[in-house]
């Protein structure tokens, strides 16, 4: 008998009511606004009104360096929340809200998998409570506002040829990756040269993922820079008079969403930043009310420990105040075994006969990765425990060598089945984490803010990534002699590169040593809070593949959707 399909596993779910969920999580009633039976909107209140409860231990999800295979980290992090109550413990997932773009391109939804899945798994994968087109409108209404400036004849001296605020929309359309807009007659705007980005690389977006508050957010919304003038000087959306009109279209969007696993384990879904350019978190927000729901908050960071938890540990957790009491990091045979360097992985394609094959010394080989990741988390004081996502043809050899592996760097470890078997099959992770809470922890950001702006990359660069020095174009260093003088050096980084690397190069698996950081330009999300060095190609609008998941979805002649992963 085949294993069911994740839409088949979720239509069969039986939901509690979410008044259930958020009384059993101490959320007052007061604070929610049902949409539907699916989700809830909780509002910012509840932060006020929940302060006095005692605290949650605070875990980070994180992985190995990612590989087109997928290393389950959204399942896991499910998983792993239902398997607390399978201990008597009570946990709330925080999690970020997925992109369209991916969802009808080749990686499909972002519910989890298996029986470790946030349900119900249509609402979660498709629009929401609307706050991704939220992020969208806001995004665009300054782009709207900018040219109408241009048009009636930019009394603020916007240079056209330095304008850094694009458009966004949430599909994949290499098409608009490059556009000119102002074309037809006089009446019609000023042509120039833009484009669109994806709506999760908005920093609109990540505007809203770090924000503490409404009040923060307009600040924040107040902030961001959308060009210069032919002096230098930065003109923010507050000097277009928009930014105003960003933040009451991200009123509603502002409240995390709350709905629930398989086994009614509550989940917070809010914001979905880009994790190559931005955080790659969800929401502090979030965080500030999952913190009071129960015994344990975990909370996903985005690709591997060298991106998404980089960025939780130094820019999420310096604007939170929070600190973690463990990290997760997630791994598998196969990933491993992908950066051993031995395999050619395309995505969507069958897996090569080698790479299943048992190869417990290939698993020793591409372990490189995941000793340097151990060493990324702990660096920032944290305890990390290694989560081996079991898939159904690993063979026991292989996952013992992933078990030494973890040993030799003094981390705990354990196999968990939870794709399969749910919470139950994740029950000795959990009681590994809990354990690892219970260790005195010195979490510390890796830099402070007075650091200037190459002293930061370089020490991400070398501590985080392994890279042996950096090297600065002419352009970089102008840009950030810039943002030096414009009072943004007090900012953290967040440096866009691969995600498929440790390196700046996707071809380099492992832990790659002996290498340079090219920085070939340096950008500024000041709304957002962060400087962000460019390390290579960039693609903040995805394409469409030949055969995307798009072509298979579809509605049956019940009115079900089908197709949909």
């Amino acid at each position: 008998m085949s294993f069911p399909s994740d839409l088949e596993i979720a239509r069969k779910a039986e939901l509690k009511p979410l008044t259930d969920i958020a009384k059993e999580s101490g959320i007052p009633e007061s604070s929610l606004e049902l949409y539907g039976e699916g989700a809830a909107k909780i509002k910012l209140d509840a932060i006020d009104a929940m302060a006095a409860k005692p605290k949650a231990k605070y875990v980070v999800v994180t992985a190995i360096t990612p590989t087109p295979l997928g290393e389950g980290k959204t399942t896991t992090t499910v998983g792993l929340g239902q398997g607390f109550s399978h201990i008597g413990k009570r946990a709330t997932i925080a999690i970020r809200q997925p992109s369209l773009g991916p969802t009808f391109g080749i990686k499909g939804g972002a519910a989890g998998g298996g029986y470790a899945q946030v349900v119900p798994m249509e609402l979660f994968n498709l629009h929401l409570t609307g706050d991704m087109h939220a992020v969208t409108a806001a995004h665009n209404m300054c782009s709207a506002m900018l040219d109408s400036h241009l048009f009636h004849g930019n009394e603020l001296g916007l240079d056209i040829h330095n304008i850094t605020w694009r458009r966004v929309i949430d599909i994949n359309d290499r098409s608009l990756r490059n556009a000119v807009v102002g074309l037809g007659g006089r009446l019609d705007g000023v042509p120039r040269e833009t484009g669109f980005d994806i709506t999760a690389a908005s920093e609109v977006m990540a505007a809203l993922a770090l924000c503490t508050s409404l009040a923060d957010l307009r600040e924040r919304m107040g902030r961001i820079v959308v060009g210069y003038d032919k002096a230098m000087t930065p003109i923010t959306a507050d000097d277009i008079e928009v930014a105003g009109a960003m933040t009451v279209l991200l009123k509603e969007a502002i409240k995390p969403n709350l709905m629930q696993t398989l086994e009614g384990t509550p989940a917070l879904v809010h914001c979905g930043p880009f994790g190559n350019i931005a955080t790659g978190n969800s929401s502090i927000i979030a965080d500030q009310i999952g913190i009071h729901t129960g015994d344990f908050l975990l909370t996903e960071a985005g690709f591997g420990a060298d991106m998404g938890a980089e960025r939780f540990f130094n820019i999420k957790c310096r604007y939170s105040g929070m600190a973690p009491d463990a990290a997760v990091l997630v791994a598998t045979v196969r990933g491993l075994k992908a950066h051993s360097g031995n395999h050619r992985i395309v995505a969507g394609k069958p897996l090569p006969d080698a790479l299943l094959a048992e190869n417990p010394d290939e698993v020793h080989e591409g372990g490189a990765n995941l000793r340097k990741q151990i060493e990324n988390v702990r660096i920032h004081g944290v305890s990390p425990v290694v989560a081996i996502n079991r898939f159904p043809d690993d063979h026991d050899a292989d996952l013992e060598a992933i078990a030494e592996i973890a040993e030799e760097c003094g981390a705990r470890c354990a196999i968990t089945n939870h794709f399969s078997e749910g919470g139950a099959g994740a029950s000795e992770l959990a009681e590994a984490v809990a354990e690892a809470t219970e260790e005195k922890t010195n979490f510390s950001v890796l830099y402070p803010d007075e650091m200037d702006i190459k002293e930061k990359i370089e020490t991400v660069a070398t501590k985080v990534y392994g890279a042996e020095s950096v090297e600065f174009s002419a352009a970089a260093t102008k840009q950030i002699d810039s943002y030096t003088a414009n009072g943004f050096s007090d900012l953290p980084v967040c440096i866009a590169k691969t995600h498929l690397s440790v390196s700046s190069d996707a071809s380099l698996k492992g832990a790659p040593t002996g290498w340079s950081l090219p920085v070939r330009e340096v950008r500024a999300s000041i709304g957002a809070g962060f400087v962000y060095p460019i390390c290579g190609e960039m693609r903040t609008m995805p394409g469409l593949g030949k055969t995307p998941a798009a072509a298979g979805i579809d509605i049956d002649e019940n009115g079900e959707i089908v197709g949909l992963s």
